[in-house]
């Protein structure tokens, strides 16, 4: 069993998929020749051939427009947006077409796409190269969304994802690329989609997070424990649909919540969270609800990222608040 980062479960994944599926193809700029900006498509035009791993154009637009095509014809294709911050050409072709051929068609045509994409901030890069643009998503029906957040989940969700009859986006948060490995059994195995995880069980706070924020939660909960303050941790992952039932669950449990998220605070995807649990579990509150985001700015570059992303110490002042109320 390989100890493997990230990305190099990304590239676990995508090969497992094209060696099991003749009719899966990786689509994407530069992702052939040069394994991709990430190297997450590493070695898999090599192994696999032209015709499934295809380098495009510098055109998001025509990327997610000929994804639409192909998977109407009956191939499962695989796109690389290089940066969420490039994703805005896209969304034309993704919220008018992609989510809606279903719908459209009256199931006659699914569209078996995903698009990948790194996601957030934290490795000091310049404009649109940092953002976290998940609520796009979100907001369109005919598109789940998920998020994982270690490679062995990378890995599993990414099968799930392609082997889904419908689109996929798939956000893989970029300063987790590289920050850890973990033991990948590459053994084909999805994991179920639409699932919340819980990571950590606890009495006093459920702490709800997803992508690179559920190391700084995790951490900020092991913080706390000296202080006798015991937390539970909820992995979203599925960003749409939300797993509503893992959080009211764990709510009616602790009577608290803590919603993290790098995203901006303003109509982020905590408040949609948040305004469920009050809907269908206020009297299991004994407080309210905390958010602990990034801030309604532009992401700022290289070291104000810091000052941008929550912070353990942010996360921990937050749950310490929710405590008091």
């Amino acid at each position: 069993m390989p100890r493997v980062t990230l990305v190099e479960g990304i590239n676990l994944a995508l090969a497992r998929a094209l060696a099991d599926d003749p009719d899966v193809v990786l689509v994407g700029e530069d992702i052939g020749i040069n394994g991709g900006v990430f190297r997450a498509t590493d070695g898999l035009q090599k192994r696999f051939g032209k015709l499934r791993v295809q380098d495009t154009p510098l055109a998001e637009g025509l990327i997610a427009g000929m994804t639409v095509g192909m998977a109407a014809q009956g191939l499962k294709v695989v796109a690389e947006i290089q940066f969420m911050g490039f994703l805005y050409p896209a969304l034309d072709q993704i919220a008018n077409h992609m989510a809606r051929l279903r719908n459209r068609t009256r199931g006659r045509l699914t569209c078996p796409v995903v698009i990948r994409m790194p996601h957030g901030g934290g490795i000091h890069a310049p404009e649109h190269h940092s953002e976290s643009l998940e609520v796009l998503l979100c907001h369109h029906a005919g598109l789940r969304v998920v998020c994982p957040s270690s490679p062995a989940r990378g890995y599993g969700l990414l099968l799930s994802a392609i082997r889904d009859p419908d689109p996929v986006m798939f956000l893989e948060p970029t300063r987790l690329y590289r920050m850890s490995k973990q033991d990948v059994l590459d053994d084909g195995q999805g994991l179920p989609l639409d699932q919340a995880t819980v990571l950590r069980e606890g009495d006093d706070v459920t702490l709800v997070t997803w992508g690179a924020m559920v190391h700084e939660t995790l951490r900020a909960a092991e913080l706390l424990m000296q202080e006798k303050i015991s937390c539970e941790v909820i992995d979203l992952s599925s960003l749409s649909p939300i797993d509503h039932d893992t959080i009211l669950e764990s709510v009616a449990h602790t009577g608290r919540l803590v919603i993290v998220h790098e995203a901006a605070r303003h109509a982020g995807l905590g408040a949609e969270i948040a305004a469920t649990v009050a809907e269908k579990a206020l009297y299991d509150l004994l407080a309210p609800v905390v958010r602990v985001t990034g801030y309604d700015t532009v992401m700022p570059y290289f070291a104000q990222e810091r000052a941008y992303i929550p912070s353990v110490g942010r996360i921990a002042d937050a749950i310490r608040q929710t405590l008091q109320g």
